[in-house]
């Protein structure tokens, strides 16, 4: 059977049988420990603490906001004291402000956001909750959501499209989520039909989660949503591709959006986040996290607070059997490698992957053979190795000449390399590049201009 699909991409090992048939676990400590929330870790501005040291929070409880509008505020998954506003290092391995917390193991609950509202939620009240609720992205993105569900007046929406295709090798957090609340994603699904009368809701599932898709279909009712099973193939759940596989358009490259080919596009997690807003008045303070790979004892779902420990997630995996040289926070080809397991769990943490030397070895590079293959496969058409090239050279025009920026960093090009060229680091360093020196001639020219 010929399943929709996009041009190019690759098909790595899926790793998916370490976790897929392990249903989710709740760890949730009882005793006193300290949770971690940095203030940053979404896209856009980050948040000011509007707790501060020695104050007693509740779980469920907003600790941080800001005015900004493409932000999101944070919430404490747990009650207790906070114990200091602080650098802590997160996941990227940086030093970030972050509150912690000292929690007393009782988790007391804040009052709902629907008592805030003050009564039963509207459709417009919808996009207001969601903002409130702390949600953001949690495939790992992080962008909020409510900035998604506020297109311009000028776009018409015509596909709400939920991303359950998790084509991330290892990854399972979502697939167990289709199989435990179907009717949760659905009814979360739907309340955005409501924001978008017009749409029609669409979710894309890779074939290789059949129990997920027989799940969802039968519990779908609502024929305004189609359940779409979708070819195995990464990055099948990368934005773009997934518009293009499910309603055949292009997005047109950096700076158009979704948004502009009539699609709105959303997790399978943040989808069951949206009904939880809505229905129930709870902010974001859980996700499930898969803890996988060849160096966990026992691979494991896990659905656990924001802001615990990652140590505590191996942990109860059984540790480590066998001493990793490598720990990702996500999957393998978009994770980032930590520099240590004592950072907390944040809002885009979908798996933690400890992996030994026999699959995490990295093969020194060699000279471009001109092969071509990098670019066969790359999803957004573009020329890697060229790209890779200028960057090496640091001619970043040529970079952006090349439409470098229309890269979105999902490393086909690296894992079908014969030569193990480091092309998507490289794409990547060129990417942050651009924006550094975009941002430094802005100043400039504001500088200059604030100097007439």
């Amino acid at each position: 059977m010929n399943l929709p699909t996009f041009i190019g991409g690759v098909h790595p090992p899926e790793g998916k049988a370490l976790t897929e048939s392990k249903a989710v676990e709740i760890l949730r400590p009882e005793d006193s420990r300290e949770f971690v929330y940095p203030l940053a870790l979404h896209i856009g501005a980050p948040c000011s603490p509007i707790v501060k040291k020695g104050d007693s929070v509740l779980a469920g409880q907003k600790i941080a906001d800001t005015d900004a509008f493409v932000s999101a505020p944070k919430y404490s998954a747990v009650s207790g004291v906070v114990k200091a506003i602080e650098p802590r290092m997160a996941f990227t391995g940086a030093m970030e402000q972050s509150i912690v917390i000292e929690s007393d193991g009782k988790y007391t609950p804040a009052p709902s956001l629907h008592e805030a509202l003050g009564h039963k939620p509207k459709p417009s009240d919808y996009v207001k909750l969601i903002r409130e609720a702390g949600l953001v992205g949690l495939g790992g993105a992080c962008f909020p959501t409510h900035v998604k569900l506020s297109p311009p007046k000028d776009k018409v929406i015509q596909w709400v499209i939920v991303n359950a295709a998790e084509c991330e090798p290892y990854l399972t957090c979502d697939n167990r989520l289709m199989l435990d609340s179907p009717d949760e994603i659905l009814k979360g699904l739907e309340f955005v039909l409501e924001i978008f009368p017009e749409a029609k809701g669409v979710i894309g599932i890779e074939s290789n989660k059949p129990e997920a898709i027989a799940t969802m279909t039968e519990h779908n009712k609502n024929p305004k949503i189609t359940v779409m099973p979708l070819k195995v193939k990464y990055p099948q759940g990368a934005e773009k591709m997934l518009i293009w596989s499910v309603t055949g358009r292009e997005v047109p490259l950096v700076p158009a959006l979704p948004a502009d080919v009539g699609c709105i596009v959303l997790n399978t997690r943040t989808t069951w986040q949206i009904y939880k807003a809505i229905a129930e008045g709870k902010p974001v303070t859980e996700r499930i996290v898969t803890v996988t790979g060849d160096a966990i004892a026992e691979p494991k779902n896990l659905q656990v607070p924001l802001g615990l420990n990652v140590r505590e997630l191996i942990h109860a995996c059984g540790g480590f059997k066998e001493e990793p040289v490598k720990v990702i926070s996500g999957g393998p080809m978009m994770g980032i490698a930590m520099r240590s397991i004592d950072v907390p769990v944040v809002k885009g943490t979908s798996g933690i992957l400890a992996l030994t030397k026999n699959l995490a070895y990295l093969a020194e590079e060699s000279a471009c053979i001109r092969c071509g293959k990098c670019v066969e496969v790359c999803p957004m058409h573009l020329e890697p190795t060229l790209l890779d090239h200028a960057v090496r050279l640091r001619d970043y025009e040529k970079f952006e000449a090349h439409l470098g920026m229309n890269c979105i960093e999902c490393g086909s090009c690296s894992y079908i390399c014969p030569a193990s060229r480091h092309l998507a680091q490289a794409l990547k360093e060129g990417k942050a590049s651009v924006n550094a020196l975009r941002k430094k001639a802005a100043a400039q020219a504001k500088a200059k201009q604030e100097a007439k």
